[in-house]
């Protein structure tokens, strides 16, 4: 009996010991991340140029347009401006399939992965890099085994490898293309995770102005708009992506718990993401008279998708695997 009082002692204590090493971790990474917003000046780029039409498609994302289509807690979207196709981010494929459910949703929609020429990753989270396994081997791929992709060029926010592709890394605000740009990675600390670096895709409407594309959010919907406004000259027209808001509801579930709440908050898990931080966003993004507003379901719940749709009504966009947001 006495035994089994110290074993359990123990391992209570290394448990307590872990979570404190945790916290710890996530302070330093905190005021690092602090730090390095306070400190960095961006460069403006001006006349990077524009494009005639763009088109979201999104390939992954929790819900689709039909039941021929697979809707899974990760994210892809096609992204084609004018006549460069760019996929942004590659979905998780949770159940290692093969063909993965972005490949098999790129089939059922005639998408030819032979005519995308850029692959854009936000950050490199399973859930938008193919699955845990390229999470950690610092990889991406499209399904379980290693698509060739030859033709691409993969512009990443942090030190990342490919067998086949060209590969780039985004330290800062940088014009990929005519009219498309990275505005450059944002660090935040994650419980648990780590410190994040994550980028948004910036898009040069002709006639209407920038589209920033967000995967997950990570960076704080603020922060993403003050750099475009600091890096860019043009006006921001909209905001199409994640924003973190897993209010209610957690998308994924790891054994029985709701990740999403409890990571990737930017906060300690005991503290939560409310009700009040969502209608502070939207009264932000109310500020900015955008003319377009669309929220993936990836990583907020429906009670958040429900009060975006209310609050922009006119200017909402649904985002859903297979159907299209054209500008």
């Amino acid at each position: 009996m006495a035994i089994s009082l110290i074993i359990s002692g123990t391992v209570l204590i290394f448990i307590f010991m872990g979570f404190g090493i945790l916290c710890l971790r996530y302070s330093l990474n905190k005021k690092q991340a602090d730090q390095e917003w306070s400190a960095h000046v961006p460069e403006k780029l001006s006349n990077f140029g524009s494009i005639e039409s763009l088109t979201i498609l999104p390939l992954i994302d929790w819900y689709a347009v039909k039941e021929t289509l697979i809707g899974e807690c990760g994210v892809s979207w096609l992204i084609q401006a004018d006549r460069n196709n760019i996929l942004l981010d590659t979905g998780a494929n949770m159940k290692k399939q093969d063909p993965s459910p972005l490949l098999r949703n790129m089939k059922t929609l005639n998408i030819d992965l032979k005519e995308v020429q850029h692959l854009f990753i936000s950050h490199p989270h399973m859930d938008h890099v193919g699955g845990i396994a390229s999470q950690k081997a610092r990889t991406v791929k499209l399904s379980t085994d290693d698509t060739d992709l030859s033709r691409m060029t993969l512009y990443t926010s942090t030190p990342m490898t490919h067998p086949s592709a060209k590969v780039v890394l985004i330290d800062k605000p940088r014009v990929l293309m005519p009219g498309v740009a990275s505005e450059g990675p944002i660090s935040r600390s994650l419980f648990g995770m780590g410190m994040i670096r994550e980028q948004a895709l910036v898009v040069n409407v002709t006639g209407k102005g920038l589209v920033l594309i967000a995967g997950c959010g990570h960076q704080g919907v603020e922060k993403i708009f003050e750099r475009a406004e600091a890096v860019f000259d043009e006006p921001i027209f909209g905001f199409v992506g994640g924003l973190h808001y897993p209010v209610t509801e957690s998308r994924m579930k790891m054994m029985g718990l709701p990740v999403q709440k409890l990571l990737g908050t930017g906060k300690l898990p005991w503290q939560k993401i409310t009700r009040d931080e969502v209608k502070e966003s939207i009264a932000f993004l109310k500020s900015k008279n955008l003319g377009l507003i669309s929220i993936s379901a990836h990583d907020s719940c429906d009670w958040t998708l429900d009060r975006f749709r209310k609050e922009f009504k006119g200017i909402y966009k649904e985002l859903k695997v297979g159907l299209p947001i054209t500008i």
